[in-house]
């Protein structure tokens, strides 16, 4: 294999694996990607119900929790837990090695709760506590309801992941939330130095929707808006962490809220399979990829400072995307709603097997 993820590193960028299960934590795989270059782990009810229902990996544990008479919600949450505390033990070498800049292991509240401020908070603190480690992150759905969610918990010096994002609008009001929770927690005291963030921006699903809206009408559209819009959120990156009002949070030992580049599997065969790699590398910002997506890269991807590529380009793109009739706002606010509605529907699945399973 190659070195790219190194080489990525070097520009920058940190390459996360969006993927859990408890085989790849006991088998060794996981410390073998770490090894490779890899510095950090996403998961979500998906990852995690393709994990307990597609593998006998998790038989023993199922038992023992069925036998104590844990209910369904306590038998989901003790296995998510174990396997994100182990990730994070795997990966805390990296977070003490880089400073708390990278070594994280992320696990999403329950998704149910995106539309619920309070709840979310509350299920993030308890999380945040179970887990007990300085090095994981809990992910929070970038929904209106979701964003004083994310102010909050920041405000509570607990690292966050907000998901789900699609818009550059949403993306401004996460980057608002974080810094705003950066000001209420500078205001009790607390350390800035301690608390980190990533903004999961997600990408192929936005060319997934807009290619099919496109259609004949699209000639030369196809498969660029993702790559544009994610370009100009990057660019809104620069803008807003280099302003007056960052710079005073980062001159009390704020951190900056790293992009992370979601949903960088290439659905579209006609598409190169590290094409949402490739053009989104740049510094202070996280790729979190499949496994297929982080093979093909490790296997014959090209690093290189490409985010910064062309940013006006990528604005004219989107204006062209809109002279067609297609919306991007009607794209993000539709891929938001289905995202939801994907990690809630994986998430019934789940508790059903489990329920199933255990003669709940």
């Amino acid at each position: 294999m190659s070195n790219s993820l190194k080489d990525i590193q070097e520009h920058g960028q940190s390459v996360w694996y969006d993927n859990v299960s408890r085989g790849l934590i006991e088998s060794g795989e996981l410390q073998r990607l770490i090894d490779l270059g890899v510095t950090g782990l996403t998961s979500n009810p998906t990852i995690f119900q393709k994990a307990i229902t597609g593998s006998n990996d998790y038989d023993s544990a199922f038992a023992t929790l069925v036998s104590d008479g844990k209910n369904t919600d306590e038998i989901y949450e003790s296995l998510a837990i174990h396997d994100i505390k182990a990730a994070a033990d795997l990966l805390r070498p990296v977070y003490d090695a880089t400073g708390g800049v990278d070594g994280y292991a992320s696990l999403e509240v329950n998704p149910h709760l995106a539309h619920d401020t309070d709840g979310t908070v509350v299920e993030g603190m308890r999380l945040f506590a179970e887990l007990d480690r300085p090095n994981v992150m809990i992910k929070v759905p970038a929904t209106p309801e979701g964003m004083p969610a994310v102010r909050r918990l920041i405000g509570e010096g607990i690292n966050v992941n907000v998901t789900l994002l699609f818009s550059l609008e949403a993306y401004r009001d996460a980057r608002h939330a974080y810094m705003a929770g950066l000001e209420d927690l500078k205001g009790t005291g607390g350390d800035l130095a301690r608390v980190a963030s990533v903004a999961s921006f997600f990408v192929s699903r936005v060319d997934t929707v807009v290619d099919s809206l496109l259609g004949d009408k699209g000639a030369g559209l196809a498969g660029r808006a993702a790559v544009a819009n994610a370009r100009l959120a990057y660019r809104d990156f620069q803008r807003e962490f280099g302003s007056p009002r960052f710079a005073a949070l980062q001159a009390a030992g704020a951190r900056v809220q790293r992009p992370l580049w979601a949903s960088t599997g290439v659905k579209n065969p006609a598409y190169s399979d590290v094409l949402y790699v490739e053009s989104l590398i740049g510094e202070y910002t996280v790729n979190t990829m499949p496994e297929a997506t982080l093979l093909a890269f490790v296997d014959h991807g090209k690093a290189a400072d490409t985010i910064v590529r062309d940013v006006d380009g990528a604005a004219r793109l989107l204006d062209d995307v809109a002279a067609t009739g297609v919306s991007m706002d009607e794209v993000t606010s539709g891929l938001l709603s289905n995202g939801v509605k994907l990690f809630s529907d994986s998430f019934d699945e789940l508790m059903a097997d489990i329920e199933r399973e255990g003669g709940l």
